[in-house]
């Protein structure tokens, strides 16, 4: 496995309404973050319902892709917080550094 650099520039907290994975696109409402949806930010760790949550909200962030991305790609939430490719409809929530697959970790770059 290769590491990946990953520099949020800003984090802040949010409390968890509901479990929450990490590295995943979490919404204004503390979960994770719905399809098309804007996000608040990227959840840094796991936490529990009930917890603060840190949330990278700008920088160099690692995000579990939804479906297949390509570098470049405009990126938005999948309805579980992944990162998909952007459609027309959704809300673009950072651009691809990384090339993935389901399932694999993605830098996106937010905040640009």
């Amino acid at each position: 496995m290769v590491n990946k650099h990953y520099k949020p520039l800003l984090i802040d907290s949010i409390k968890a309404t509901a479990d929450i994975e990490q590295h995943r696109f979490i919404g204004f409402n503390g979960k994770h973050c719905t399809a098309g949806a804007k996000a608040l930010g990227v959840s840094d760790v796991a936490i529990e319902k009930g917890q603060y949550a840190p949330v990278a909200l700008f920088g160099v962030l690692l995000v579990e892709a939804g479906g297949t991305i390509t570098v470049g790609d405009e990126v938005s939430s999948d309805e579980n917080g992944k990162a998909v490719k952007a459609t027309d409809k959704a809300l673009v929530n950072g651009y691809a550094q990384d090339s993935g697959v389901v399932g694999q970790e993605v830098r996106i770059v937010r905040g640009i």
